[in-house]
């Protein structure tokens, strides 16, 4: 059904006479009464009785019009819905307790105005890069491993937070009370991340880690989420974990953990900002905007970060 001629037979039901709906809807009287004659057609009904002054609706046009203009209502709201601005920008923070939701939180109260759809994923970059491209997210931070004139055409990505590295233990750690380490100095202990998954950017990242300060880090062991992993940390003698210093934004209630800064360097994860350009909504750019004022750029002074990222 055309929805045009339905908008037709509205404005002369509302306006009495094809001239005058012509002249609201800024087309030709013609082009009004072609469209009323193929609706006709295509319902096989008669809609208006033609008058002196114009036109007036028949029985089944009266039928027809209540269910017209809500047609009408519904095609008005669904285009409302995507002009830019209106709808929710939709970001994907890869985990709503990881540093990245911090950044967005912390943009949302800067930019109230702005209204959002967080989600978390939790892909790989290949899903996240695929979300971003196909217009399932507007935008989605990720550790870029590519060089930006391999990215697919119409997407960007930008780097910007680094986030540095902290050892979490139990109280009963050998390492509990240090004031810092060096990762030099965490070789032959036990580092648990049983959140890596093969082929992903951070299982790329603790894997040249790992190889570069000869570190151990255990990834075995199904993966039952942050609460589950600073718990076996908290009771462990000997395993410990990496965080980041917002990462969780608040630890499990009850929980007995140290953290200690590790430095001579401090390891870093890089997060970059992903997006189409050609992506309107307007809360995007105040996004960007806001991550780039905040990100003082890469950090090389006395961190690490993977050869990928440098």
């Amino acid at each position: 059904m055309d929805l045009e001629a339905v908008r037709s037979f509205v404005a002369v039901v509302e306006e009495g006479q094809f001239q005058v709906a012509a002249q609201e809807l800024g087309v030709s009287q013609q082009a009004v009464s072609k469209r009323v004659a193929a609706l006709e057609a295509e319902l096989g009904v008669r809609l208006f009785t033609r008058v002196p002054r114009g036109a007036r609706p028949t029985l089944d046009g009266l039928a027809f019009l209540p269910h017209a203009k809500a047609v009408l209502r519904a095609l008005d709201r669904a285009t409302a819905s995507v002009r830019p601005g209106r709808r929710p920008l939709r970001v994907d923070v890869m985990g709503t307790r990881a540093m990245t939701a911090g950044l967005v939180q912390d943009f949302h109260r800067d930019h109230p105005e702005v209204p959002l759809d967080i989600v978390a994923l939790g892909a790989a970059g290949k899903a996240v890069l695929a979300a971003v491209r196909e217009g399932s997210v507007d935008a989605a931070f990720w550790a870029r491993r590519v060089p930006e004139d391999q990215l697919p055409p119409g997407v960007r990505s930008t780097r910007v937070a680094d986030e540095p590295l902290v050892l979490v233990t139990g109280p009963g750690h050998p390492l509990a009370g240090a004031r810092s380490v060096t990762p030099a100095g965490l070789a032959g202990h036990r580092i648990s991340m049983p959140s890596l998954t093969p082929g992903t950017e951070w299982t790329a990242y603790y894997e040249e880690l790992a190889a570069e300060f000869g570190l151990t880090i255990d990834a075995a062991g199904p993966n039952f989420g942050t609460d589950h992993l600073l718990k076996s940390v908290a009771e462990s003698t000997t395993v410990a974990t990496f965080m980041g210093p917002r990462t969780p934004l608040a630890y499990p209630a009850g929980l007995d953990l140290r953290t200690v800064p590790v430095h001579r360097p401090t390891p870093v994860y890089p997060h970059s900002l992903l997006w189409r350009d050609d992506n309107p909504h307007p809360g995007l750019g105040a996004l960007r905007a806001h991550l780039l004022r905040a990100y003082g750029g890469p950090r090389r002074a006395g961190t690490w970060v993977p050869v990928w990222a440098r």
